[in-house]
């Protein structure tokens, strides 16, 4: 990832998703990718930030509402993607979901 996600003027809400990965990929690339492209579809999502290195991933997706999270959470698609998430592809994960208050940005 090489940008940060255009979000709008606060208030809105940060999905912090933080794992770490089992060794091999198992289907996880394709799987990554297509919950990339399905999560920008969604009403309400404003964008996400991602970086991983050796043994930690951090993933941050940005929502307008609590109940955007909610109906992306219920996704089917995405359910699918969990479930495989807790059998073969995290040794460990956890969620934080947030209310972004205030935001500030600086280029140098």
């Amino acid at each position: 990832m090489t940008e940060y996600a255009n979000t709008p003027k606060p208030p809105y809400y940060a999905c912090i998703f933080v794992s770490k990965r089992t060794a091999g990929d198992q289907g996880y690339g394709a799987m990554s990718a297509k919950m990339a492209e399905l999560a920008a579809q969604q009403p309400g999502y404003l964008g996400v930030e991602s970086a991983r290195d050796e043994g930690l991933g951090i993933t941050v997706s940005y929502w307008d509402s609590l109940e955007a999270i909610r109906l992306w959470k219920e996704n089917a698609a995405h359910q699918v993607a969990q479930e495989r998430g807790k059998n073969e592809w995290y040794e460990s994960f956890g969620l934080r979901i947030c209310k972004v208050e205030r935001d500030s940005f600086y280029k140098l």
